[in-house]
């Protein structure tokens, strides 16, 4: 007993205890894995803790100081980015731009305003206590599912395929999954990171992703109720893949997507 006790301290030696909030969320649950598989990490994972938002995000943060954290690494969206009033005018957006809170709020564009106050309020924390904070904005997120349920990105691919739901037609920017969990390790993990990163890899219009689906899945019904709305922004990750980070091509992603509903049922 006192020799297993022994190895059981050599490991905890060995490993850096991490806490993932959400932990059985689509993000979270590919970065619970990620973090668990190199066996360097042990992880305590929440499930529903706290208050969305910006008051969910202080709390968070509070109990990361009291608890004297190296760093902590905020999932934010693209939507803290996106909403300017003259995105149009840029070819290109990077982590310097902000959603306007004004705008979102005239638009009632309430999902966009809350992630923006939730990481203004990351930083501002940040500023004011010495936290090692850093953002991570991931555009639309889908791949593989792990946990058992659809989660709301996931569903812009799943209506594509099912005909009774209306699909907006548009550009818009994908990514992984499991190319946002490494953006997460990764910045943990780099003792230079800093600031915001933009975590984004594929522009598509969404009538060329239906057509990718119906040459490889001819059989389902697709939607045929559209509705055409703005484009959104074309963005950079640049200060990411400076980092090291890759992404998967998006035919991989988009099928693994699509096996991976096949094989929860989700189709049926």
């Amino acid at each position: 007993m006192e020799a297993a006790a022994g190895v059981e301290e050599r490991e905890r030696e060995r490993t850096t205890t991490v806490c993932v909030t959400g932990a059985g969320g689509f993000i979270a649950s590919w970065l619970v894995q990620r973090l668990l598989a190199g066996g360097r990490y042990t992880v305590h994972g929440t499930v529903q803790m706290i208050a969305p938002a910006v008051t969910g995000t202080a709390n968070v943060l509070k109990a990361c100081s009291e608890a004297k954290v190296k760093r902590v690494v905020v999932v934010s969206s693209l939507s803290a980015v996106m909403v300017h009033p003259e995105w149009h005018k840029v070819p290109v957006m990077d982590e310097s731009y902000w959603s306007d809170t004004e705008l979102c709020r005239t638009t009632a564009n309430w999902y966009c305003l809350s992630k923006t106050l939730a990481e203004l309020e990351a930083f501002n924390y940040a500023k004011r206590t010495g936290l090692d904070v850093l953002t991570v904005c991931p555009s639309l997120v889908i791949g593989p599912l792990i946990q058992s349920t659809l989660n709301a990105s996931s569903s812009v691919i799943v209506d594509c395929l099912k005909g009774d739901h209306e699909v907006k037609m548009k550009l818009r920017n994908f990514v992984d999954v499991r190319d946002v969990a490494d953006a997460l390790l990764l910045v943990y993990e780099t003792p230079e990171a800093s600031g915001r990163y933009i975590c984004n890899s594929h522009p598509r219009q969404v009538s060329s992703v239906i057509e990718l689906l119906k040459s490889w899945y001819p059989t389902y019904k697709y939607a045929d109720r559209f509705i055409q709305v703005s484009d959104e922004p074309v963005f950079s990750s640049e200060k990411l893949e400076t980092l090291g980070w890759k992404f998967k091509p998006f035919e991989e992603t988009l099928r693994d997507s699509v096996e991976s509903y096949r094989a929860k049922g989700v189709l049926n």
